[in-house]
């Protein structure tokens, strides 16, 4: 099958000079599922929404050109600034995505999902104890206002919204044996009580977003549990490692769901106490910032996925333009220990890194998948280089349909 669609993406591209639309992917009866960190956040609060509503925004044209080449059936994105209006996502819908970029073929998403993050939400609290309150880091989640780095699911199929969970406010604290910051030299908690009163596990938020697909020739309908989060980054902290601590139990949290024998302490925002359900067919989704190999994540962080009962993680999304990427490096010292052709982050003169993913739950067959990152001759090469994330896709089908 991957032969097949390559062969199709040769004759579009190839057609491509005569024809004034085409289709930039070719369409599969496998669900297309990916996520990407689109970067399309802003330092001022509506920002993001003035800048999308002539539809002519040079970065928003760009991420929709990717995300036209990419075509998925639903879509996780990160790092898009929520408004509760939702007036964001849907310029970004219908001024962008809906309209055809760079010759590609416009996509619809009938279906979307938003939900208030932590990212700028004052605590009260000195939480970066350096003395000064009401700075971004003092926010529950890092950021200058509220709903910076968002996030934002798009979809060709319906949402089961009544039956969406979120865990936007389980505080950190309520996870048993957390992984909590100590000071280095005291030993003592780097939080105090008060802290952890306030202090949230997710930096955003983590959602469990049913996704009804229906049938699709002699493949049954059946129910996708997309399971989004953006942890925070391991780094920009001090020597108590709170953010790669906290990175580490976001990652955790996401493992406990998935687990019917370990998530019984989790508490919805709804009050719903309780994991997923142990036969649920389901993809787990988002910038996680935690390479397997490299950068600045606790040991192990992301193993609590990849190497999980209820993971198949045995295919691993790959470019070629990962790999030249990481040829490109002024010094060797940054390619990392990594294969860089699974690399989905590009860093300038730092190391590039895995660190989003789409890792589907066993009982879901993988048809084919990737990380789109164009050489720089290719297609869409310009494109991407609207954010420093290339998106995952992977195709994915019930087991033996």
């Amino acid at each position: 099958m991957r032969k097949t669609r390559n062969l199709l993406l040769a004759a579009f591209s190839f057609w491509a000079v005569v024809l004034p639309v085409i289709p930039c992917y070719a369409a599969d009866v496998a669900i297309r599922v990916a996520t990407f960190n689109m970067l399309l956040y802003r330092d001022r609060d509506g920002q993001l929404v003035r800048d999308l509503e002539g539809g002519n925004n040079e970065q928003a044209r760009r991420i929709a050109e990717v995300i036209q080449r990419v075509r998925p059936d639903i879509l996780l994105a990160n790092e898009f600034d929520y408004d509760a209006a939702g007036r964001a996502a849907e310029l970004f819908r219908t001024k962008y995505l809906a309209v055809g970029q760079n010759g590609c073929e416009p996509i619809e998403f009938a279906h979307y999902f938003i939900a208030p993050v932590n990212t700028g939400q004052r605590s009260g609290r000195d939480l970066d104890k350096d003395g000064r309150l009401g700075e971004p880091a003092d926010a529950i989640g890092y950021g200058r206002h509220e709903g910076q780095y968002g996030m934002l699911v798009l979809s060709r199929f319906p949402i089961d919204r009544q039956h969406v969970r979120t865990f936007q406010n389980f505080l950190w604290r309520d996870m048993p044996n957390p992984l909590l910051p100590t000071n280095p030299k005291s030993g003592q908690p780097f939080f105090d009580d008060k802290d952890l009163a306030v202090q949230r596990l997710s930096s955003k938020s983590f959602w469990d977003v049913p996704v009804d697909v229906p049938a699709q020739g002699k493949a049954a309908p059946f129910v996708l549990h997309l399971l989004g989060s953006h942890p925070t980054p391991p780094v920009f902290d001090g020597p108590e490692d709170r953010n790669g601590k906290r990175n580490h139990d976001e990652i955790r949290l996401v493992a406990d769901y998935v687990d019917a024998t370990k998530g019984d302490y989790l508490v919805d925002d709804a009050g719903k106490r309780g994991s997923l359900a142990a036969d649920a067919l389901f993809v787990i989704v988002g910038d996680l910032n935690a390479d397997p190999v490299d950068g600045d994540s606790v040991p192990g962080a992301i193993d609590q996925l990849l190497k999980h009962p209820r993971v198949d993680a045995s295919f691993t999304p790959a470019s070629a333009g990962g790999k030249l990427a990481s040829q490109r490096k002024r010094d060797s010292r940054l390619i990392g220990r990594g294969d860089p052709a699974h690399d989905t982050s590009e860093f300038g003169d730092f190391h590039n890194l895995r660190i989003d993913y789409a890792l589907p739950s066993r009982g879901l067959a993988v048809v084919d998948g990737g990380v789109f990152w164009p050489a720089p001759s290719e297609p869409g090469s310009e494109a991407v280089s609207a954010t420093d994330h290339r998106p995952v896709w992977i195709d994915v089908r019930p087991a033996g349909q």
